[in-house]
């Protein structure tokens, strides 16, 4: 499960924090958001801290689809329906500009990540595309409704927009963390933030960052004492790749919400081949399932591709607002000089990008754009957010009571096969046990170190996974997506090694 970003881009080792240090701003979280917010930061000449838990743009950023488009999926009917025109004019302004300012810095920095300039589509009901073409074309984008399509296979409409882009992510972002550093920039990895107080954050290396203000870029926000993540909803969608030849190419960037989405674009490769990412199976975490999912999604790229072997699989998760428009600004409940960015729905590359000049802009104080005000997160609409904030309320409240009535007990374990996991009671409590391709079993505790509810394994990618707000975890319980910050704890079984007691 191994994303082809990272698996053609070196494992970078930059050193974690061993020393206090003081900044004008501490960056906690190394994507492109992290990383863009850090270079502009820079550029206005402010100095900056990144730290990272693991390493730089191998998180959700090492596991997009990247593409670099204004066009997401039927984004323009959902908002101008919700919000107006005018924030829809924003919303497409603020992802052209995203675009066009990668597009400047890919040039000035000379960085080779496999920039082609492409057409985006989103594809569905001939009526539903008529529908979007013209909200997209009214928010001010290029976009055209039509009816043919690069796909091998007849589509009924679908809305076009020109001048979009793709990239290789890591290629790009690795060199602009190269450049950042070399202009006076600081970037730790495997330092995770555990605290903050103020503008100081503490760090699991037992050393700390004094700042001015303080980024919290990390996907889904740390330290929100707001609880901005009740109004998110959390989708993890997978991830395939094959090669095929050059001549079936389909010339574009595409999507579709049909299917459980399916999204289809193409990379170079050295050999003058292509390589097909099909994205789709999109789920909640901790759903279950997921094995199976992704082999739906494997079923159909060979069926409607006719590739002979999928070389690469992954997947990718991705929070959405309730209202549909990223949270960026400051965050609520915090201190003043604390800002946070959110909510990105599955389109992280320019999100990411507009977050980290938006925030930017906002802590220096300057040239301010227009569209700072829709993505604010102390907005509130409430007829938008009411239907999703319930249910997700109601979803929380549901998983701590009933996945704590539902457990079996430890003679479970003995139908564990190996790769396989499950919650049991243990000793009176939930344990969250895996059996390795060895037959050894392990646990940790079941409970999220979140907000306590109860995880579930994932048995095409071998976590933990909380059905509540999206957390994840190893099967040893290392954090490997947040909102949770700490580990599950490390729970000595005794049961032997079958399971029978």
């Amino acid at each position: 499960m191994t994303s082809y970003w990272l698996a053609t881009t070196e494992t970078t080792t930059i050193a974690p924090l061993t020393e206090d240090v003081s900044v004008d701003v501490a960056v906690i979280g190394g994507g492109i958001t992290g990383l863009s917010a850090a270079w502009e930061l820079q550029s206005r000449g402010l100095s900056v801290a990144v730290l990272e838990a693991d390493r730089i743009a191998a998180a959700t950023t090492g596991n997009t689809t990247a593409k670099l488009t204004s066009l997401h999926t039927d984004a323009y009917s959902r908002i101008t329906s919700t919000h107006g025109r005018d924030t829809a004019r924003l919303y497409a302004a603020s992802q052209q500009h995203a675009i066009e300012r990668v597009r400047q810095t890919v040039s000035e920095l000379e960085i080779d990540c496999e920039w082609e300039t492409l057409s985006a589509y989103t594809y569905m009901k001939a009526d539903s595309a008529r529908r979007e073409a013209e909200a997209a074309h009214d928010a001010g984008l290029p976009a055209e409704f039509v009816t043919d399509s690069g796909l091998p296979f007849p589509i009924e409409g679908a809305v076009r927009v020109t001048g979009q882009a793709q990239f290789h992510p890591r290629k790009y972002l690795l060199k602009l963390a190269a450049a950042f550093c070399r202009r006076g920039g600081m970037v730790f990895e495997r330092t995770r933030a555990t605290g903050l107080d103020g503008s100081q954050v503490r760090t699991d290396t037992g050393h700390t960052v004094q700042a001015r203000d303080v980024v919290v870029a990390t996907h889904v926000p740390i330290f929100d004492k707001s609880l901005l993540v009740s109004r998110l909803t959390h989708r993890r969608e997978f991830v395939v790749a094959a090669p095929i030849p050059a001549g079936q190419d389909p010339h574009g960037m595409y999507i579709t919400p049909d299917h459980g989405t399916r999204s289809v674009r193409t990379a170079p490769l050295a050999d003058g081949r292509r390589l097909l990412i099909v994205t789709g199976e999109h789920f909640a975490p901790g759903s279950g399932d997921a094995l199976q999912r992704l082999q739906r999604l494997v079923s159909w790229t060979t069926e409607h591709f006719g590739v002979e072997r999928v070389a690469y699989r992954w997947a990718a998760q991705d929070p959405a607002a309730a209202d549909g428009l990223p949270f960026i600004g400051h965050m609520p409940m915090a201190s003043e000089h604390v800002w946070t960015a959110t909510g990105f729905g599955g389109w992280g590359m320019t999100n990411g990008v507009m977050a980290g000049e938006l925030l930017a802009t906002l802590i220096a104080a300057a040239d301010v754009p227009e569209w700072a005000s829709i993505y604010s997160p102390t907005r509130v609409h409430p007829l938008a957010e009411a239907p999703s904030v319930v249910a997700s309320g109601a979803k929380y409240a549901w998983h701590l009571v009933a996945d704590r009535v539902s457990v079996p007990g430890e003679g479970a374990l003995a139908d564990l096969g190996p790769g396989q996991g499950a919650v049991v009671r243990l000793d009176g409590e939930h344990r969250a046990v895996y059996r390795d391709d060895e037959g050894e079993l392990h646990a940790v505790s079941a409970t999220c170190t979140h907000m306590g509810c109860t995880v579930a394994f994932n048995d095409a990618e071998r976590s933990w996974d909380c059905p509540c707000h999206g957390s994840r975890f190893t099967v040893d319980g290392s954090v490997l997506e947040g909102p949770a910050n700490a580990p599950l704890a490390p729970h000595e079984l005794r049961v032997s090694p079958s399971g029978n007691g």
